[in-house]
Formats: C-alpha cells, structure tokens, sequence
C-alpha cells in the first residue's frame, strides 16, 4: 500500500501543478485580448471586484467550496474556470505519463500551455495574439536546441526548429490563399500561420505536416457537421486555431506512431 502511494505521489505532484498552471492560464485568455495586465491586479470578481482570498483562489477546489458564486455578491463565476484547470492538470500527468522525468516533458508543458491558451481566446475572440505566438515560436526554437544538445549537435536541433518554423508560415499561408482563392472569402487570418510557425518550430517539419493534416480534418468534420445540424452557415467564421492546437497535440504526443502506422499501410516494402 505504502509503495503504491509512492508511485501515484509524482503523478499528484503533476496534477497539482497543472492545475495551478491551469488557473494562470485562465487569466491569460482573459486579459491578454483586453490588453490588461496579466500580474495586476490580482483575481478579483469582475463584478464587485471583492479580490480573492487565498483559499478562494485554489484552483479547482476554490471554485468548488465556493459552489461556482461570489463568496461577496454571490452572481456566478463561469464553469469554465475550473474546467480549464482540470483540463490543464490532465494534459500535464498526460504529458509526464508519456515522458517521465526528462526535459521533453517541461518543454511539453509549456507547448500545451501555449496551445491551450491560443485555442481558447481563439474560440472566444478569432484572434490569436501576436504576443503568444512569437514568444512560443522563440521557445519551440530554443527547445529545439535544447534537445540537439543533448543528443550532442545543437545546431542539427536549432536548424529543425527554424526550418519548421519557416515551413508552418508557408503552408498556412498557402492553405490560406487556396482556401480564399476556393471560397471567394478569407479563409484564414495571419495568426493561424503564426500559430503553424510556432508549432513547426516546437515540432520540426515532420510532426508539423502530420498536424496540419490532423487540422484540417478535423476542421472539416467539424464544420460539415455544423453546417448539416444548421449550428454554422455556409460563410460562418470558424476558429481554425483550436484545431491547428489539436493537431499538434495529436502530433507531440503519438506523432510517431500515426507516422509508422502510415508508412507501413502505404509503403509496406519499404
């Protein structure tokens, strides 16, 4: 029994800190499109501006004891909250299942993080700041380096993240233009190929043309599927960041195995 304790002690270690990483997260999507501070001032209820107390501001369970309402004026705090943090939490013991201990699972944590953020204020504006992507694309790099190191060529590991970088901004940008080109309408905003710069950068080409595809399947399944239930018109506006976000999780996590898995099915003498 104690053993076992022992073994699930990292895994709520992790989920712990996912959720703390969770609850920033929230603050993030809020107030990066609003240009407000993300450090001050500190959680407060946009209502009544009462400022969170410490066991208030505990992440999932804060919003729990509190039963989702404002301990001062009682109106509703969003669900939202605590699913972002919880699902921030999941991906962060995902990733370290994963993993383990080595730095490809800190550098994950930080990839979702920013996928999670860009996806979310994607949903909710159709923007995807500049400010998240580049500071990822600049993070996928050093990653990137970082992991070349260890295998002892760094620039091997510097050129694959800026080669990926490069690759995302022109095939999103063709995306683009084809799509508008199809349609007679933009069909993508500048952000979604900084959004594929930043992923390339993180994932090198490989996994970044597995994602792009991922993407637009699932973009595509999505939108047919809207379009047939009348829940999206012929010419809606549809994020496509959250799906791009999808993809490259799909990718850093079983990329390989969905790579293999292909090779063997189409090119099995090879």
């Amino acid at each position: 029994m104690l053993l076992r304790i022992f073994e699930l002690a990292p895994f709520v270690v992790v989920f712990l800190l996912g959720s703390a990483i969770g609850s920033f997260l929230n603050v993030v999507v809020y107030r990066l499109p609003e240009g407000l501070s993300l450090l001050w001032p500190p959680s407060r209820c946009p209502r009544c501006e009462h400022q969170l107390g410490p066991t208030e501001n505990i992440p999932i369970f804060g919003w729990l004891r509190l039963r989702g309402r404002c301990k001062n004026c009682q109106v509703a705090i969003s669900s939202r909250y605590p699913l972002v943090e919880t699902a921030t939490a999941l991906i962060f013991v995902l990733v370290f299942s994963q993993f383990g201990f080595v730095w490809q699972t800190l550098g994950y944590w930080l990839f979702f993080s920013w996928l999670l953020a860009l996806a979310l204020i994607d949903l909710d504006t159709l923007t995807l700041p500049n400010p998240l992507t580049q500071s990822g694309l600049v993070l996928g790099v050093l990653f990137q380096g970082l992991i070349g190191s260890l295998l002892g060529n760094t620039a091997a590991g510097l050129i694959s993240g800026i080669g990926g970088a490069v690759l995302g901004l022109w095939l999103l940008s063709l995306i683009s233009w084809a799509g508008s080109v199809a349609l007679g309408q933009t069909a993508m905003g500048a952000g979604d190929s900084k959004l594929a710069a930043m992923m390339g950068a993180w994932l090198g080409w490989k996994l970044l043309l597995l994602s792009g595809f991922l993407a637009c399947f699932l973009g595509a399944a999505v939108g047919l599927v809207g379009m047939a239930s009348g829940r999206l018109g012929r010419r809606q506006a549809m994020p496509f960041g959250p799906f791009l976000a999808l993809g490259a999780a799909i990718s850093a996590l079983w990329g390989s195995v969905l790579i293999d898995l292909y090779v063997s099915v189409f090119f099995p003498a090879v």
